[in-house]
């Protein structure tokens, strides 16, 4: 018998301008383009899909996620907040869900205080860095 995946794919501020921002570190997809490739990438998982630019609206959709039941995990790429928000690392915390963090750009080959200020990833069960749009969509 298959088992049932049900995944929160949670993107945060800025990532609406994928496609748009620098794309000589983020690369030509859009959102759109990255959750479809998801949704093909890996047929058997059903996703829901949630981008804010509010840091308030990311909280809620964690704790209404978990509240709400039928989801095994969440994905979360949280954009600058990765580096300074606090809120959402005891949110993060405050859950049983697991979560993985992603980002669409690899955070040590850039800005020092990119890679030296991740508050996420300790209360993350991993973190992912993609090198390339092909392996934003696929890598672990």
């Amino acid at each position: 018998m298959a088992t049932f995946h049900s995944v929160l794919v949670l993107n945060g501020p800025n990532l609406s301008r994928l496609g748009k921002r620098e794309p000589e570190v983020y690369g030509n997809l859009t959102l759109d383009d990255i959750n479809r490739g998801l949704c093909e990438a890996f047929p058997e998982v059903t996703f829901e899909f949630f981008q804010s630019e509010r840091e308030g609206e990311l909280l809620e959709k964690l704790f209404h996620c978990e509240d709400k039941g039928g989801f095994t995990g969440i994905v979360l790429n949280a954009g600058a907040l990765t580096h300074y928000s606090i809120a959402l690392r005891d949110a993060i915390s405050a859950i049983r869900l697991p979560v993985v963090e992603v980002h669409i750009s690899n955070i040590y080959a850039r800005e020092a205080f990119r890679h030296l200020t991740t508050r996420l990833s300790p209360r993350s069960a991993r973190e992912s860095s993609a090198v390339s749009e092909t392996t934003a969509i696929t890598s672990e």
